[in-house]
């Protein structure tokens, strides 16, 4: 899983040099590997209008789905941040819509790194399951 991981976040700095980040100049870039093997790539894009900002984990996911994978088993976050930053809630709520156990790198571009999980990131996540009916 090391080897793993350390893939996605090399693929995760690949794109962060793509992020679209005028306005606050903070570069996310984000990798997530799905089920089939593929990695799928997403970057922060920020919009003048912050609310329409879309999160570098969420395009990510967005990728895979769009290429029919639905089942992710990594992801890996590179940010400048030192620490690495771990993903805002909105992208962990995502996160567990496709995955109950994640693991999960962060990263910066430093080279420092902290392993995780979703999990641990997001307890008691929220799920299809809990939805009644």
């Amino acid at each position: 899983m090391k080897d793993e991981l350390e893939t996605l976040i090399a693929r995760a700095e690949e794109a962060r040099a793509r992020a679209y980040a005028p306005y606050s100049h903070y570069q996310v870039g984000a990798a997530v590997r799905g089920d089939n093997g593929k990695i799928y790539l997403g970057a922060n894009i920020e919009n003048a209008s912050y609310g329409l900002a879309l999160c570098a984990e969420r395009n990510a996911v967005a990728q895979a789905i769009l290429d029919g994978c639905k089942t992710l088993t990594g992801l890996a976050v590179v940010t400048s941040t030192s620490p690495p930053a771990a993903p805002c809630g909105m992208c962990r709520q995502t996160l567990a819509e496709f995955a109950r156990e994640l693991p999960i790198a962060l990263g910066n571009d430093r080279g420092e790194r902290a392993d995780t999980s979703l999990a641990e990131l997001l307890p008691r996540a929220f799920h299809g399951s809990d939805i009644p009916g």
